[in-house]
């Protein structure tokens, strides 16, 4: 979906695909038939922008394949499906039965990173739509707060901005990559990227900011956009997404709505704001042992609740602080971002009585979660295109 901002510039709205698990190009072609056509297709749109994930085989496959590149360039215009963003942040295996801290390896430390997503950079030139020069890629924010060697990331990261300095003078194409911080992480807010970034000080390497991430660290999105756009950091690209905010965790049944949401499949870091500063876990069922965590302050989880369908009381979500990140983001004179990535990729790891059953319902939730992010934005003052 594209949207005219009030200074002429084209925004660029989709949804992230690795709510799909597809590991290899042909997972991927299957994808668009059962999965992003049927989204656009309720939405009523001749064109729909994807955020594809491309998992190490398919990314490789395609990078080493000029026809298979072809095939899938053509398979997208012929399902009115468009890519300008990739998500370059999990590798491999995101839709196991468990993920948990394997979505953080490799890591920038660890030289697979830089090359498979160098590799998801050559592939993206060749996936643009005709009429655009620029595309995106979301990357991990350097590797788990426990990694060594956090040296060697910002040498990867060097290296990576000469190899995207050379793909943009070879194809006249440019494409921008974006650390995007997350709870538990080397750079887990805002705040915690501009050091390594401006050491690095590449153009085309900036922060993709995820508003559900924002959100579980309690950062308040005017600030850390305005520090971003002072120190010279990019918005590369911004995820729209939502956390689970319970507001009175000391109550047992807050503590019983919380316990539904503790699952095997992903990390749901969980967070509380105290007068000593942030505080927290790696993930929510540890929150809910004994006295781990302050309960006097709201708990903010890093689980991605859909954006239109709010958790039952006592629970909420942090949609918010989406609004209030997405009117910095292009509500302004200009945009900091032209590139916006609905991401909710727990549909399956909702509670039990809240998950889609069939195909039909969870393109039924992606279109809807589509539809409350294009009214944001028309909201805003940016007038959809046809």
């Amino acid at each position: 979906m594209r949207f005219r901002h009030p200074d002429g510039t084209t925004v660029h709205l989709a949804y992230c695909t690795n709510v799909h698990p597809a590991e290899t190009f042909d997972g991927v072609l299957a994808q668009l038939r059962d999965h992003c056509e049927p989204v656009r297709r309720r939405l009523g749109r001749d064109r729909l922008g994807i955020g594809l994930w491309l998992a190490r085989d398919a990314a490789r496959t395609l990078a080493a394949d000029p026809s298979a590149l072809r095939t899938l360039r053509d398979e997208l215009d012929r399902r009115g499906l468009e890519v300008v963003t990739l998500n370059g942040f999990p590798y491999e295996g995101f839709g196991a039965d468990e993920v948990k801290y394997r979505v953080y390896r490799p890591d920038w430390t660890d030289p697979e990173r830089l090359e498979y997503t160098a590799a998801l950079a050559r592939v993206l030139t060749g996936l643009l739509p005709d009429d655009v020069t620029e595309g995106s890629i979301s990357t991990l924010p350097l590797a788990w707060r426990t990694a060594p060697g956090p040296h060697r990331a910002l040498d990867a990261l060097r290296v990576l901005g000469e190899r995207l300095d050379a793909l943009a003078e070879l194809t006249g194409r440019s494409v921008r990559v974006g650390l995007e911080p997350e709870p538990g992480c080397v750079v887990e807010t805002t705040g915690d990227a501009l050091a390594p970034l401006t050491a690095v000080g590449h153009p085309r390497i900036g922060v993709c900011v995820d508003t559900c991430h924002l959100a579980t660290s309690f950062e308040d999105p005017h600030r850390a956009l305005d520090a971003l756009t002072a120190a010279g950091v990019p918005v590369v690209k911004a995820q729209l997404s939502a956390a689970l905010h319970a507001g009175q965790p000391h109550l047992p049944e807050v503590r019983r709505a919380l316990a539904a949401f503790a699952e095997p499949r992903f990390l749901h870091q969980t967070r509380t704001l105290t007068a000593a500063g942030l505080r927290g876990t790696d993930d929510l069922d540890e929150a809910l042992t004994g006295d781990v965590l302050p309960d006097a302050a709201p708990w903010r989880a890093h689980f991605h609740v859909p954006l239109h369908a709010a958790p039952a009381p006592p629970l909420t979500s942090t949609l918010p602080v989406l609004r209030a990140a997405l009117a910095r983001l292009t509500g302004g004179p200009r945009p900091l971002t032209r590139h916006l990535e609905v991401e909710t990729y727990t549909w399956q790891a909702l509670p039990p009585e809240l998950r889609p059953r069939t195909r039909d319902r969870l393109a039924d939730g992606i279109a809807a979660e589509l539809t409350l992010a294009r009214d944001l934005l028309t909201d805003l003052g940016l007038k959809e295109l046809p």
